[in-house]
């Protein structure tokens, strides 16, 4: 059965985190985020506004020994929400891309909601992977954010949602802009993606399933 109301909340208790999290799917961009992850709360707000998803988080977790646990259960709870929240998938896009620029980065976010959770970090010409390395400003500038943090999120989230992911940004660039531009990228291809298209009938694969 289709899920009409495309929302869904999810509940997470560990011993090394506490997190509540619901997302409408189609809402209007409102946030309320409270992760103890200042800088994550950010790109998910980024996300939810140009996503048009309304995304409410309440996280506690372990963030006195570092903030990797919180960062990779959110986006596990975010996947989790998203494929719940999607249903049988019926009518649905499946296919959604975006370029976002933010000063001199470029990022660009291609996924498709298939049913197989995987994530592709690369340099914009597809040829490398992206890393640290590449990015101009040390961890300590986005209150100890990084790409690699982004990577861990964004591979919980797509893993467990099944989304196939493919991310790419310009190399040598500010890292705030690089990841403001990859967050707001991935909210609006998420959103084309999940639209309903009533020409589709069905499930949007020959499989008859995703």
């Amino acid at each position: 059965m289709t899920n009409t109301k495309r929302k869904a909340g999810v509940e997470r208790v560990t011993q090394e985190t506490n997190i509540k999290l619901e997302i409408i799917l189609d809402g209007k961009g409102h946030s309320k985020i409270r992760t103890g992850i200042p800088f994550l709360e950010h790109m998910l707000s980024l996300f939810s506004k140009h996503g048009l998803f309304n995304l409410t988080i309440a996280a506690k977790g372990d963030t006195k020994i570092d903030i990797h646990h919180t960062n990779e259960d959110i986006g596990i709870c975010m996947g989790e929400a998203i494929k719940k929240a999607l249903g049988d998938k019926k009518r649905i896009r499946r296919f959604g891309f975006a370029y976002v620029p933010m000063d001199g980065a470029l990022a660009r976010v291609v996924l498709d909601i298939g049913g197989r959770g995987s994530l592709f970090l690369t340099h914009l010409d597809g040829s490398t992977p992206l890393i640290e390395a590449d990015i101009l400003h040390p961890v300590k500038k986005l209150q100890n954010y990084s790409l690699e943090h982004a990577r861990q999120f964004l591979s919980a989230l797509t893993r467990i949602a099944g989304i196939n992911m493919d991310v790419s940004a310009r190399p040598n660039i500010d890292m705030h802009h690089a990841l403001e531009a990859i967050f707001k990228a991935f909210g609006i291809a998420l959103s084309q993606a999940i639209q309903i298209d009533t020409r589709v009938k069905g499930i949007p694969s020959i499989k008859g399933r995703l």
